[in-house]
Order: structure tokens, then C-alpha cells, then sequence
């Protein structure tokens, strides 16, 4: 079972909007952008999602794979992909962006989204977790990139929300921080 995988391997669990995402999507081929090494990937692969994780940092991609090898998981192909390029190439059931957007180029996360969008198959899902900085909540984070309110939401237009909230979260290390959360279901 992939809690036994994830903590075998020192990983987290899986993030809480992917588990909850999983119970309304069904198994199709699936993308995991910034998958660092792996905890979400592993997770959809033991549903029966066909995952391609991406990451930036080749030693999480190393590890992955080497997670991927040990046991023998024929359901994931982990491979290093710079997410800024904004050219996946390949259309997904399912494309989970969790805490990813706001490590990127700013100037890049509108081609970002729009390839995403692009490559979500008719009524496949996309879900999109990302930090804010509002005027209520400035950023205490030092991250290239925050959301402004609203703005996931306009990016989105024409998609059927399935889940959208702009809440404060409080992060490991205690800051409170103001995060996007978005599921959204493209027309079929």
C-alpha cells in the first residue's frame, strides 16, 4: 500500500487535495508537476493512475526512479523536466500543480497554466495549489512567485470549479500563509 511506500522511503504523504482529489477522479494518465521526489506520484500510482512525475532537481528524479526500480512500479515515469518550458507535449486525464507554481519564473506561470490547460484532456481535471500574497496576508515567504486573489479563479474561466478557496494555512514552521486551492474540471 503506498502509505507502507511513502514512509519506507521517508517520503510524506501524499498532499491532502491529491487523496481528496482521488476519490472523484477516475485512474486515467495522470501528471505530477514538481514531484520532488515522489509522494504524490507514488500515491495515484497505487490507485491505478499511469503517472508521469516531473521535477527540476534531477537527485529528486534519481530518487523517485530508484523507488520506482526497487519496486518494481510500472505506472510511473519519472523524468527531469524544467516546468518553466511550458511544453508538457503529451494531453493527462489529470495535471495536480501542488505548491509548484510559486518556485517558478514569474514571467512564466501564465504559458505555464495555459499549457497545462491545454494538455488537460475534455473533462479531465486539473488541481492547482499555489501560495498568495494579498494585501490582508502579505507573503512572509521569500518565493518568486504568489498568486493574487482572484487570480486563479480568472485563469480558470469557463471550467467547472469543482473546489475553490483562498485560506490561510499555516505552514511547518508556524508562518501563516495564504494559499489558492483549486480543482477544476475542464469541458468535455
Amino acid at each position: 500500500m503506498t502509505v507502507g511506500l511513502n514512509s519506507r522511503y521517508g517520503l510524506n504523504p501524499a498532499h491532502s487535495e491529491v487523496v481528496e482529489a482521488c476519490k472523484i477522479i477516475e485512474p486515467c494518465n495522470a501528471l505530477d508537476m514538481g514531484s520532488s521526489n515522489g509522494r504524490n506520484a507514488l500515491y495515484m500510482s497505487q490507485l491505478g493512475f499511469n503517472v508521469v512525475a516531473v521535477d527540476n532537481s534531477p537527485s529528486a528524479i534519481d530518487m523517485l526512479q530508484q523507488i520506482v526500480s526497487d519496486e518494481g512500479v510500472a505506472n510511473i515515469k519519472a523524468q527531469v523536466y524544467d516546468i518553466n518550458n511550458a511544453g508538457l507535449g503529451v494531453d493527462y486525464g489529470f495535471i495536480a500543480c501542488t505548491v509548484t507554481l510559486m518556485f517558478l519564473d514569474p514571467a512564466r506561470v501564465d504559458a505555464v497554466i495555459a499549457d497545462m490547460q491545454a494538455r488537460t484532456l475534455p473533462g479531465g481535471y486539473n488541481l492547482i495549489i499555489c501560495a498568495m500574497s494579498t494585501e490582508e496576508h502579505p507573503c512572509p515567504a521569500n518565493f518568486p512567485f504568489t498568486l493574487r486573489a482572484g487570480q486563479l479563479r480568472e485563469a480558470y474561466e469557463g471550467w467547472e470549479l469543482i473546489k475553490y478557496n483562498e485560506d490561510l494555512g499555516t505552514m511547518h514552521n508556524g508562518a501563516q500563509l495564504q494559499f489558492a486551492t483549486m480543482l477544476a474540471r475542464k469541458p468535455a
